[in-house]
């Protein structure tokens, strides 16, 4: 390497690796703000499922917007708001002693679906579900559920 070339190439060396550095503590800095902003859909998930296992109404409800709505095909009704939800958490998961199994979970961006198995004292004993869920401000703003 010629004597001109070599202080060119040892001024470069120390600007790559501060460049090196800075994109390193940038991606650093934007997975913490991942992990610490945006919710993770799937602990999320697995926590609600373990809170409607164990029949807690209002940590239940608190997964939920004041204003979300739960529509359900299976039962012909849409249950708006917590006292919707509550009426419809009431009545079909604690009236029938119903647990739920985690089957499978797909997620895209703020949208989930999950599936799901039910055993319980209703006539069937044990059934296939789907939840179709809607995220906003790390709390279910719509889901869809059903019996498959």
């Amino acid at each position: 390497m010629s004597f001109w070339l070599r202080p060119l190439v040892i001024w470069q060396q120390p600007n790559f690796c501060f460049c090196r550095l800075l994109s390193d503590h940038l991606n650093l800095i934007l997975n913490n703000f991942t992990k610490r902003f945006l919710m993770d859909i799937e602990v999320f998930l697995h926590d609600w499922i373990a809170l409607a296992n164990s029949y807690n109404t209002e940590k239940y409800l608190d997964k939920y917007l004041e204003d979300a709505v739960l529509n359900d095909p299976s039962v012909g009704r849409k249950f708006v708001g917590h006292p919707g939800i509550r009426d419809y958490f009431n009545s079909y998961f604690i009236g029938y002693k119903t647990q739920t199994k985690f089957v499978s979970l797909s997620i895209q961006d703020h949208h989930a679906h999950l599936e799901v198995e039910f055993t319980g004292e209703f006539p069937e004993g044990k059934i296939g579900g789907t939840f179709d869920f809607t995220f906003k401000n790390e709390k279910i703003a719509t889901v869809k559920a059903d019996l498959i």
